[in-house]
């Protein structure tokens, strides 16, 4: 019968209060004995604790950041009988968490006898396995036994791959990102692009070599999927926003007593939330096997906020629920903590639309890149005073001098076409051109 069991921290040492860094198991998993639990860290070395027994993980008691030591536990599990048969054995056998410079790699547990079926599978080349591996860079890398393992079986370079777990250590979610990327390029399925040449660049003159920040790393990681995944289409339009500037600075002397400074910022957002229930398309995602639509019900907008460190995306929530001053005080205060490096990862994440303004540097027009798995990402540019033909109360033709705004929408044309492209930006100017269409 199967009896629920708990799996405490081992005997590790002399370390206290050791950092869990990753957490290998989840609810519901099936697990064997030996297989790893949880990766651990200390300021000296990392270890992995191993399972004592085989069976399901009935709960995991412990979260990424916890701080643990000898007997805190780890899961509950519902042992299998014949694990629990041999209980004593296996606890003898696994009561040491092997440090990672030590792991035994040579000698793995032996496999269940229903391996023996796959072993012709076994023996088939890794799909990357072309692809030389940099031993000493694979040796260095910042990762934990078990992922050690999972690259050697797919023949991936620890060393080309930038960890995004915590301490930048490499999880398996990025072994399983570099080796797509390694198979579409090998197969012709992707752009088959030849890495960049090593240069010694202090040939032509003086040079000096900064490293890049984890901000800039994850950024340019994300937005280099992104660009190559999303099949991008920008369109440009503008909005005459002379009306909405004069109401906007009418706001802000009004309340200027009580400190409330409204920017352009906060009307775009107003304006997208209409824009986002006309067109609902607009408000989607793509279920991973991109053969599904899903449509939200909530609007969360993401806004690209330049800090120090690099580009971060945080989302103001409910942006549909929140009034015009409560906007403008939310980014205020949303953007002080992205200077500041309090942003959380959920912070960053739920967001249904981006925008990306450039226009308090400059600028007439750019592409930006979709933050997926949003579907569309609308780009600000500087306002500028234009000519804009117009007929006036005799009939006749004239020019008059209105405040422009450049607006550039990029959208993925798996879901979105050039017309519905185009049918949205123009809304959306409508809007934005008279300020009594955001009550609507």
């Amino acid at each position: 019968m199967a009896e629920i069991k708990d799996i405490l921290v081992p005997d590790i040492g002399d370390f206290d209060g050791v950092e869990v860094i990753e957490i290998l198991v989840a609810t519901g998993d099936h697990i064997d004995v030996e297989d790893p639990i949880a990766s651990l860290e200390s300021d000296k070395a990392a270890m992995e604790i191993p399972s004592p027994f085989a069976g399901t993980v009935k709960e995991v008691k412990i979260s990424l950041g916890d701080k643990v030591s000898e007997g805190s536990l780890l899961i509950t599990i519902e042992a299998s009988e014949a694990s629990t048969s041999t209980d004593e054995t296996a606890s003898e056998t696994t009561s040491e968490a092997a440090p990672a410079e030590t792991v035994k790699q040579e000698t793995p547990p032996a496999a269940p006898a229903p391996a023996a079926k796959a072993a012709p599978a076994a023996r088939r080349p890794s799909p990357t396995a072309s692809i030389s591996i940099n031993e000493e860079g694979f040796k260095k890398a910042h990762a934990s036994p078990s992922v050690r393992k999972f690259a050697r079986e797919l023949g991936a370079d620890l060393s080309q791959m930038t960890g995004t777990g915590a301490k930048n250590r490499i999880i398996k979610e990025d072994v399983k990102a570099w080796v797509k990327q390694a198979l579409a390029q090998g197969s012709g399925g992707g752009p088959g692009i030849e890495p960049m040449p090593e240069i010694d660049y202090s040939q032509f003159g003086d040079i000096e070599t900064r490293p890049l920040t984890r901000i800039n790393k994850l950024t340019g990681k994300f937005l280099h999927r992104n660009w190559l995944t999303v099949p991008h289409v920008t369109q440009f339009d503008e909005a005459d926003i002379t009306e909405l500037e004069k109401f906007r600075k009418q706001l802000n002397k009004e309340n200027e007593k009580e400190g409330i400074r409204i920017t352009v910022l906060a009307f775009l957002m107003k304006a997208l939330v209409s824009a986002l229930k006309e067109f609902p398309r607009f408000n989607s995602a793509l279920d991973h096997t991109g053969e599904n639509l899903i449509l939200k019900k909530y609007i969360n907008i993401g806004v690209a906020m330049d800090t120090p460190d690099g580009l971060v995306v945080p989302v103001i929530r409910d942006c549909d629920r929140k009034t015009l001053f409560e906007l403008a005080n939310e980014l205020i205060a949303t953007s002080k903590r992205a200077r500041d490096k309090k942003l959380s990862p959920a912070d960053m994440s739920g967001g249904c639309i981006t925008i990306s303004s450039l226009g308090g540097i400059g600028g007439t027009a750019f592409t930006p890149i979709v933050n997926a798995p949003e579907v569309a990402i609308l780009g600000v540019s500087r306002s500028s005073i234009k000519p804009v033909h117009a007929i006036n109360s005799d009939g006749d033709d004239e020019f008059i001098p209105r405040l422009m705004l450049p607006l550039s929408l990029s959208y993925d044309h798996r879901v979105i076409d050039g017309a519905d492209g185009a049918r949205f930006t123009s809304y959306l100017s409508k809007v934005l051109s008279d300020t009594r269409r955001l009550l609507l």
